[in-house]
């Protein structure tokens, strides 16, 4: 995954890159879908401790703000193709995701609804914030990473997001 993203993974070199069987890791954990899952919860338990790591206290909730995106691009450059497993990933239209995805995916996005409290009391327009800055800042960090971002503008990633967080925030 780490070198060729989500094209390179199959259930037969996922099981010759860790000595086992398919079989036996169907029998383990599941079929494809579920492994990449389970990776994606892992990648937004990682990605919730990275954040968590880039809020302080004694800041100001604007600038834990700004912090947490900036934690949120460093995080995503740092492993891009894992991280791209998050997001271009897709499940069966009849697909439901599993309950623990929801609480991985849940447990990051209320940390950003916290850091959002104070500035946006109101909990709909907070969540709707989360899932704005969410998408913006995932749009910065797929197009930094696939390098398309340079062709719009000559801004490193994390200036655009630290104007895009600014500016909503404003």
């Amino acid at each position: 995954m780490r070198q060729e993203g989500l094209r390179g993974l199959g259930m037969r070199r996922l099981a010759a890159a860790i000595g086992y069987a398919p079989n036996s890791i169907y029998n383990a954990v599941g079929d494809l879908d579920t492994v990449v899952l389970r990776v994606n919860a892992r990648t937004l338990e990682r990605l919730h401790d990275a954040l968590v790591a880039a809020i302080s206290d004694a800041a100001t909730p604007r600038d834990n703000a700004v912090s947490v995106a900036d934690a949120y691009l460093a995080f995503v450059q740092a492993d891009p193709q894992v991280w791209s497993l998050v997001f271009e990933h897709t499940l069966a239209p009849d697909s439901a995701f599993p309950e623990w995805y929801g609480q991985a995916l849940t447990r990051t996005t209320d940390l950003v609804d916290r850091v959002l409290q104070p500035m946006i009391p109101d909990a709909d327009e907070r969540r709707q914030a989360v899932a704005t800055l969410w998408a913006g800042l995932h749009g910065l960090a797929s197009l930094s990473t696939s390098r398309k971002l340079a062709v719009l503008t000559p801004e490193p990633p994390r200036d655009l997001a630290r104007l895009l967080v600014r500016r909503f925030l404003g």
